[in-house]
């Protein structure tokens, strides 16, 4: 039988293991948003698109629902993560994109 401390240190080496996947995967994001905001800012289109969000906000927010996951966390977390690609996009355009 596994004691309470054993296996509580094997569900925070699980909980560990998950948070270097979330945060890889958002680097990842954060590589091909940064991709986005190039183009952007080449072809004079805005930094934001509020359609895509909205439909983004909607998908995440079923996404959410369907995995167990509360749907207003899953928006908030995405409206966190949508503002800093708008501000690095806004940061590509008024730096230029040399």
């Amino acid at each position: 039988m596994t004691s309470p401390m054993d296996e509580l240190l094997r569900l925070r080496a699980s909980i560990d293991n998950l948070d270097a996947v979330l945060l890889h995967t958002l680097a990842e994001r954060f590589k091909l948003t940064k991709q986005v905001g190039v183009l952007k800012a080449e072809n004079a289109l805005p930094p934001s698109d509020k359609q895509r969000e909205a439909e983004q906000i909607y998908r995440l927010r079923k996404l959410a629902d369907d995995a167990g996951l509360d749907p207003a966390f899953a928006e908030q977390f995405l409206n966190f993560i949508v503002a800093e690609v708008i501000r690095h996009h806004e940061k590509i355009r008024s730096e230029g994109t040399d």
